[in-house]
């Protein structure tokens, strides 16, 4: 079709350097996560991430991406994604997504998680543990299904199946194709459409990211160009990982156990890229 964005097929060699990236990246996420805590400013975890990464030699794909001016994305409260590290001190009971990612030899690595800091609304620790259990689904369905809209499909049932108060999945911003760029095709969305989207084959490497929110799914952009929030100040969160399917099964590139921990539940068992 004219205009289609082409989808990047790894091979196994390809797909081991993302999981280099994917450790390292896990482990500059351990590092930010670990150093949340009230009166510590945003641009502090910016700072704890970019140490990290500046240890192990590897490149940043958020610095510099269309002029985003730090290594990482910090949105805390009603800030959906793309938040800017800076001055803001964090306060108890805030909710906190940080967005980072970073190049192995050429190959990239993308992946997400929410913090609260603590003690919390109870409702958004609850959000957060749906956002991350969608993820989690979402990626089993990566591993059992056959079109990428068995992601969103998976996404979409899980959440709109949980009870107490209804969460709206944002449709704005959604997950994306990674490898040698940070955001390839295809689109991966988390909810319902009814399209089955492109097949999945052996080679596809996906960045699966569910962004949920308390309220309402409308959002703006503020006037940084980059800061995302939600329209009625609704609380929000993100979780996310870079998942690669090959021959042999599916491998989380930005877990350390490749998502055994929290697949084997779900009836999946994720399999070492081979050699």
């Amino acid at each position: 079709m004219i205009g289609q964005r082409k989808i990047e097929y790894k091979n196994n060699g390809q797909l081991r350097i993302m999981a280099e990236a994917g450790v390292l990246l896990s482990r500059a996420l351990d590092a930010a996560v670990g150093a949340v805590a009230p009166g510590v400013t945003t641009e502090e975890l910016d700072g704890v991430f970019a140490e990290v990464v500046d240890a192990a030699g590897a490149q940043y794909n958020f610095l510099g991406y269309f002029g985003y001016p730090k290594h990482i994305c910090v949105s805390v409260n009603d800030e959906v994604v793309h938040g800017i590290p800076g001055p803001r001190t964090l306060k108890e009971g805030d909710i906190l997504s940080i967005d980072g990612g970073c190049i192995v030899r050429g190959w990239n690595a993308d992946s997400a998680r929410t913090v609260i800091v603590g003690e919390g609304d109870p409702e958004d620790e609850r959000l957060s543990e749906i956002t991350r259990l969608a993820m989690w689904n979402g990626i089993a369905a990566f591993a059992k299904g056959t079109h990428v809209g068995d992601i969103g499909d998976a996404i979409d049932d899980f959440v709109t199946a949980q009870p107490g108060a209804p969460l709206g999945i944002l449709e704005d911003y959604v997950g994306h194709g990674i490898g040698s760029e940070m955001h390839m095709a295809p689109d991966v969305l988390n909810y319902r459409t009814g399209h089955r989207g492109p097949k999945i084959k052996p080679g596809l490497a996906l960045a699966i990211e569910p962004m949920l929110v308390r309220g309402s799914i409308e959002t703006r952009v503020l006037d940084d160009e980059w800061t995302v929030v939600t329209t009625d100040a609704s609380r929000s969160c993100q979780w996310e990982h870079s998942v690669a399917r090959h021959e042999g099964g599916i491998w989380v590139l930005t877990a350390e156990d490749g998502g055994a921990s929290e697949l084997e539940p779900l009836g999946v068992t994720p399999v070492p890229i081979p050699a």
